[in-house]
């Protein structure tokens, strides 16, 4: 990391207590602004989204996707991760903590729209923010796009059976328009840009997109610290006015995600794989795709329901919470790289 990356703890508190007390003082102003959405995607939060990760996309080689297939090991684990534990182990956390111990500090009514909207979350893992994490782990790229697009396919057929199966209903409304112009917005148009750009720096030389590579990542962090600032200051009123639920219903999704990020990790190390691969995978097994998790929870419950606040609170814990798991991941390396199957499978590689 560079030094501004290993200060951005600090400058994403400054963007966190700004964008409430904007949000605050200029409600109007970020009312208007919340407003610019199709298919509830947020257009200013989907600029500063291409922003962020084009740069990133720009370092993937197409020709090398294939060399994907020798980390199978890290694919198996994150889809077991994302499919057959977070669903279920957000559910769980959901009845557990809201269903249960913070039952007598909770809205009764609200109740079970807060845990509806904890396994919405649940069953949604995330796209686009997945390659700034990778990116801060100095993750492998090509394994990272290649995850995220097979997460995406996954998405499109389990999503509504997992949900439907979780909070027991016969049909689910799935926002199609949101998932596919998510996938479109999020993942399509900054791969063809990027590489686009890509092939036009490599028409002149390798020094002209490393180069470029070093210029624009600046870029990619400031418009994540400008996305948490519009993303903290839509909220802020709803936080200074209802701060003690907000907190409780952190709880369980700050659970699942270091639950979800470890068990990754953790596998990714008994299994072998390489450090560059098992960061982006715990990162890909805990995030979500928060965006169709508030318009699922819209669809279903109503833009007031306890299910909406719930996967908005997802939405604001999201970045803080990951650039944790970005930092545990980094400063453990050493660990893992001592871990004897990661070790005897780098030799093995390394001998061929």
């Amino acid at each position: 990391m560079n030094r501004f990356e290993r200060y951005l703890t600090l400058w994403v508190l400054l963007c966190i207590a700004t964008g409430v007390a904007l949000g605050h003082w200029f409600a109007p102003a970020f009312a208007v602004v919340a407003g610019l959405e199709v298919a509830h995607i947020n257009l200013p939060v989907a600029g500063l989204v291409w922003l962020m990760i084009i740069p990133m996309l720009m370092k993937v080689d197409f020709a090398a996707l294939g060399l994907v297939r020798r980390h199978w090991r890290g694919v198996a684990v994150t889809l077991g991760v994302n499919w057959l534990v977070k669903p279920f182990s957000m559910a769980v956390l959901g009845w557990l903590f809201i269903g249960w111990l913070f039952r007598p500090y909770l809205p009764a009514a609200q109740i079970d729209g807060y845990i509806a909207g904890l396994i919405l979350l649940g069953a949604a893992p995330c796209t686009a923010m997945v390659f700034v994490w990778s990116h801060l782990t100095d993750g492998e790229p090509h394994f990272t796009l290649s995850q995220v697009a097979v997460n995406d396919a996954i998405m499109v057929v389990a999503f509504a059976p997992i949900v439907g199966l979780l909070l027991g209903l016969s049909a689910i409304t799935v926002p199609w328009s949101t998932l596919l112009l998510s996938v479109g917005l999020y993942i399509v148009a900054p791969v063809i840009l990027a590489q686009v750009a890509r092939r036009l720096l490599l028409a002149r030389g390798e020094a002209m997109l490393a180069a470029a590579l070093k210029a624009v990542g600046p870029v990619s962090m400031v418009a994540l610290l400008a996305t948490l600032v519009l993303l903290f200051g839509f909220q802020g009123e709803q936080i200074l006015r209802q701060p003690l639920v907000i907190a409780l219903l952190a709880v369980p999704i700050l659970i699942q995600v270091y639950l979800n990020a470890g068990l990754a990790y953790g596998l990714n190390r008994a299994t072998g794989e390489a450090h560059c691969v098992a960061a982006p995978s715990a990162l890909i097994g805990a995030s979500n795709f928060f965006e169709l998790a508030v318009a699922a929870a819209i669809s279903l419950f109503g833009l007031t329901s306890g299910a909406a606040l719930a996967t908005v609170v997802g939405v604001l814990i999201e970045v803080p919470v990951m650039l944790t798991v970005v930092a545990i991941a980094n400063r453990s390396k050493a660990w893992y790289e001592r871990g004897p199957a990661v070790a005897r499978l780098q030799a093995r590689r390394g001998g061929r």
